[in-house]
């Protein structure tokens, strides 16, 4: 299955897609948008373009596992992007994912402008590679 990541942001949204055996996610770049219909109308045909059959979404969860107001939104954002491409949305808790990807761009000397927006991608791969590790190690639970 085509799985496509999205890190979701005001100005600029990640995406990373996985190939049809769910063995490796990739950067599949970053979507600039300065308005949340904007966002929504250019992630919408990103995931078609990709062949999406499943969207997950990044879910800034507070670090004590509450839900904030950002986190609402990214729900938000995740329900009306199903219902505007008939793709089904899942969220995946990203705690820490901008962290790690503003570590390995430090470990790789990446910087300046080229940063933000690597940022938003790595962190998409990120959400992806850990929802994708999360399936399977639920498969092999039976679960």
């Amino acid at each position: 299955m085509i799985i496509v990541g999205l890190d979701f942001g005001d100005a600029r949204t990640g995406v990373a897609v996985c190939d049809k055996y769910e063995m490796m996610a990739s950067d599949a770049g970053c979507i600039y948008a300065d308005t949340y219909k904007k966002a929504l109308a250019a992630c919408a045909e990103r995931v078609r373009e990709l062949g999406a059959e499943l969207i997950v979404v990044g879910n800034p969860v507070n670090m004590d596992g509450t839900s904030g107001w950002r986190s609402d939104k990214c729900k938000a954002f995740a329900r009306e992007l199903s219902e505007l491409t008939g793709i089904p949305s899942e969220m995946y808790d990203e705690r820490l994912t901008t962290v790690s990807a503003h570590k390995i761009l430090n470990e790789n000397n990446v910087r300046g402008k080229k940063r933000k927006a690597t940022v938003d991608a790595l962190s998409a791969r990120l959400i992806l590679e850990d929802f994708l590790t999360a399936k399977k190690r639920r498969a092999e639970m039976g679960i």
